[in-house]
């Protein structure tokens, strides 16, 4: 489904039909190296072939992020070949035909992304050295044949790992409803004052600003047992199954990004409960409390609701000063309505790591009032 690059269409010989500064054939080159088929079909030929209804291959093609081409002959056997094996998964009953789509459509939206990052790092870098006289399209076709089979072989490596860790997760569920819907920790790392922050910055220096932030984070996230979910250029989305390691994180991210100079100062907000997860996003009423906490979290600060510092005490992540009476977590289920027993109980820690500091009532947009917590690490007077 993809249309050549260039100044205007592209027969099947190569040659352009209208006249400009750059060559098409090197985009078909390109193509036909990358998908290694030549072009052969229309989008109707090609469902005929694959034997698809046109209007479920059409689908099919939009939820992957393909435009429609009209009847161009712009398709290839390895279209047919994917059309055949998606449908063929409907008819053996392995998936539904809605099932279907969404596979498509998640697979198409998280390789596009990766697809361009990768083509834009790798052009941008790797051509900056080459010799005199030589153009970007000169060195593009030597460029991507050398690197086409190492990269296609280490996705296929990353993803099978990160299949095998969600496979995981899912069969360690107690119950089916675990594993859309389950209690995990979420939190939102934010950088104060990016957006005027971006209008001072050059935007070499606005894309080096955000790629040492996502690295940064992303990197310690994972290192520490936690999974990003997404990234929106000044901030992170991450969640994990327990609240101590999504606090440790929250405040190691704080304290990593503190000493860089460059950086903006960090606020975290983190909440946790029941999260619906889809298509590996996560929604419901828990992201969106952990949000709002983000929005009104100091600088350099986390905060946390009430369920976290509950949950927190009950790990015997929170020291006995934060704690008094019948316990932090009691205290907070019952003013909540709800008994304490509701509570995940995990092995405890080996220790008080944190401080809970209770703040002003405040009321959160969509959500009521709410009651933060301030969350930092115990010192050793503590």
């Amino acid at each position: 489904m993809r249309q050549p690059h260039g100044d205007g269409p592209v027969a099947e010989d190569g040659s352009s039909g209208t006249a400009g500064n750059h060559d098409p054939t090197v985009a078909l080159e390109l193509e036909r190296l990358i998908l290694d088929a030549p072009r052969r079909y229309t989008p109707y030929q090609a469902a005929r072939a694959a034997d698809v209804p046109m209007e479920l291959a059409t689908r099919f093609w939009r939820a992957m992020g393909f435009p429609d081409i009209g009847q161009s002959r712009a398709l290839t056997d390895g279209d047919v070949i994917a059309l055949r094996r998606l449908a063929g998964l409907v008819e053996s009953g392995l998936l539904s035909e809605s099932m279907a789509i969404q596979v498509a459509r998640s697979t198409g939206q998280t390789t596009a992304r990766l697809a361009g990052w990768q083509m834009d790092t790798f052009l941008e870098n790797l051509t900056q050295s080459a010799e005199p006289g030589l153009t970007r399209a000169d060195v593009a076709y030597p460029l991507v044949e050398l690197l086409l089979p190492e990269l296609e072989q280490f996705l296929v490596y990353v993803w099978r790992r990160q299949l095998a860790a969600v496979t995981g997760r899912v069969v360690q569920a107690a119950e089916d409803n675990e594993i859309t819907s389950g209690r995990l920790a979420v939190g939102f790392a934010d950088l104060v004052g990016f957006t005027r922050l971006s209008r001072r910055l050059e935007e070499e220096e606005l894309g080096e600003l955000v790629e040492t932030f996502e690295n940064t984070c992303s990197d310690l996230i994972a290192g520490q047992g936690g999974r990003v979910i997404k990234t929106l250029g000044d901030e992170i989305l991450y969640v994990t199954e327990d609240p101590s390691t999504a606090a440790e994180i929250a405040l190691s991210l704080i304290e990593a990004l503190a000493e860089d100079d460059t950086i903006p100062a960090l606020r975290v907000g983190m909440a946790f409960g029941t999260v619906t997860q889809r298509m590996g996003d996560v929604f419901g009423t828990t992201v969106n409390l952990a949000s709002r906490l983000t929005s009104i979290a100091p600088k350099d600060a986390v905060l946390i609701d009430g369920e976290f510092a509950a949950a927190l005490e009950q790990h015997g992540s929170v020291g006995p000063a934060e704690s008094e009476g019948p316990g932090l977590a009691e205290a907070l289920s019952v003013a909540a309505g709800m008994p304490a027993s509701g509570l995940p109980v995990p092995a405890p820690d080996t220790g008080a790591r944190f401080h809970l500091q209770p703040m002003w009532r405040r009321p959160v947009r969509g959500l009521g009032l709410v009651e933060p917590w301030l969350l930092s690490r115990r010192t050793k007077a503590e």
